[in-house]
């Protein structure tokens, strides 16, 4: 194992990504003097003070082809018209820092108002009908690829730890049964109305190409079906738009159930490897894998 890749497997904690943010500045030119934490969750994104640009830091050094499918989609997207987030279009991206892969994104001024689940419906039915170039290779969506990275580096008591490897056998066998019967195109991948914002022309535009892939649209259209049929977060007038918007419930096709369990146990995987950060954290982990334990209750899961 490198250097770097072995520096990355140390915990990825806000001091550890601000230090990397630093690096990833200075190489690229950027003062980072009060940069700002927003968010640390599978990535840590910072807002620079210096210029109106957002800093975003992976976990490690196996997230660098990733990085580079993330920099390749929006400048894809940028050329097709498509309201998506841009990169900074001057520097040679991703940088890698101490084997973090580092991007540089425009800052979006957001508006008074955020993103609708009509116009998340709206925006992945532009998403999907759009073709992608050739010279473009995009993954396959691949739902378990990291799981494994997450479970090993987790955090958390050695019983969940079984379970949740045993769970995600499960899933693999479930999924390798499961029959499609659209056509592949472009999948966003995260397609959660948190990934849209809304600037301040009022323009919807669409954020966080990670899990940016190439295959059946269903991969989109589960975040949001087993939010509001599983979790219930949306209300029926506001899954209605959704589907009003998209063309399509779901919940209707056979394969949800199984669309749904992958769903669940992945929002359970990217909380817990922030269970160290603080108890609020942990707390909702905690209630996220009392949930998968028990796959009939109610759920009663917070959006993080």
């Amino acid at each position: 194992m490198s250097v770097d890749a072995a520096r990355s497997e140390e915990g990825f904690t806000s001091a550890r990504a601000t230090r990397v943010m630093a690096g990833a500045c200075r190489a690229a030119g950027l003062d980072d003097g009060g940069a700002e934490l927003i968010r640390l969750g599978e990535n840590a994104l910072f807002r620079l003070a210096s210029v109106p640009v957002i800093v975003r830091v992976a976990r490690g050094q196996e997230w660098l082809p990733t990085a580079r499918t993330e920099v390749a989609v929006s400048r894809w997207l940028t050329g097709e018209g498509f309201p998506a987030a841009r990169i900074v279009e001057d520097l040679e991206q991703p940088f890698l820092i101490d084997g973090h892969p580092v991007t540089f994104w425009h800052l979006i001024i957001e508006g008074d108002r955020k993103a609708n689940y009509r116009e998340l419906g709206g925006i992945l039915r532009d998403l999907h009908s759009l073709t992608v170039p050739d010279g473009l290779v995009l993954p396959s969506f691949h739902p378990f690829d990291k799981q494994e990275l997450r479970l090993d580096r987790a955090v958390i008591p050695d019983d969940d730890k079984v379970f949740l490897r045993k769970r995600w056998r499960e899933l693999q066998d479930k999924y390798a049964e499961l029959k499609f019967e659209t056509a592949k195109g472009p999948v966003h991948g995260d397609a959660h109305v948190q990934n849209l914002m809304v600037d301040d022309q009022g323009r919807v535009i669409l954020i966080d190409f990670e899990a940016f892939c190439y295959d059946h649209p269903e991969w989109d259209l589960m975040v949001t079906s087993v939010e509001h049929h599983s979790l219930g977060w949306q209300t029926d007038e506001q899954y209605a738009e959704f589907v009003a918007a998209y063309g399509r419930d779901l919940y209707d096709w056979h394969g949800y159930e199984t669309l749904r369990g992958i769903q669940e146990f992945g929002m359970t995987t990217w909380l817990m490897q922030n269970v160290q950060e603080d108890e609020r954290t942990a707390a909702e982990y905690r209630r996220r894998i009392a949930g998968l334990r028990n796959d009939d209750a109610p759920r009663d899961w917070r959006p993080w």
